[in-house]
């Protein structure tokens, strides 16, 4: 492998960004390495580092743009409920993003492109909290409906709802959390 065709493998960056997600999604984000991503997409082993710099660079753009994806499956939603019904449907789609975006050591926190993507996202979450009833703590609402939604997400992407889902439907088995724990009208703390 030449340096040259490493610049000419067309889309370099998409490239190691797919084969890190493939990593991330079978093995875990300890599981990645720069050199075998190159191997992956047949380029040199120098060829990534020109994109990300280092590890740290590569999962800061993966958690970047899952946080992008993220705010607009967030924004698609029309309701509070809704959005844990996306947030769910979003962990199902983007198992790999989802990791790395919730384990804070793994990627530049300060990245630019990622606080964007973030506040973004947590613009679509607080947005749906602020259709419910009033509270005394409107923050501790929006916590509690965050833990529900990434709760669930996490426990189902874990296979730790195998048993208790069976057959269901994950998105339609959470719209019935959700309506077991808050009945129509109820708000969270009232």
């Amino acid at each position: 492998m030449t340096s040259d065709r490493a610049y000419h493998h067309g889309d370099l960056r998409r490239a190691v960004l797919t084969a890190a997600l493939d990593v991330i999604r079978t093995e875990g984000p300890a599981a990645l390495s720069l050199r075998d991503l190159a191997r992956r997409a047949g380029v040199s082993h120098a060829a990534p580092a020109h994109h990300f710099k280092d590890r740290t660079g590569l999962l800061t753009a993966i958690a970047a743009e899952g946080y992008a994806l993220f705010a607009d499956a967030l924004a698609a939603a029309p309701d509070l409920r809704e959005r844990g019904v996306a947030y769910v449907r979003f962990a199902r789609a983007h198992p790999a993003h989802f990791q790395v975006m919730f384990q804070p050591d793994l990627y530049r926190a300060d990245d630019p492109d990622l606080l964007a993507a973030k506040a973004r996202a947590t613009t679509e979450l607080r947005a749906g909290v602020a259709d419910l009833p009033p509270t005394d703590d409107p923050r501790l609402t929006g916590v509690a409906a965050w833990s529900l939604a990434h709760g669930f997400a996490t426990l189902l992407l874990s296979g730790n709802l195998d048993d208790a889902m069976g057959d269901r439907d994950p998105e339609e088995a959470f719209r019935l959390v959700g309506r077991l724990l808050f009945s129509p009208g109820d708000a969270p703390g009232r």
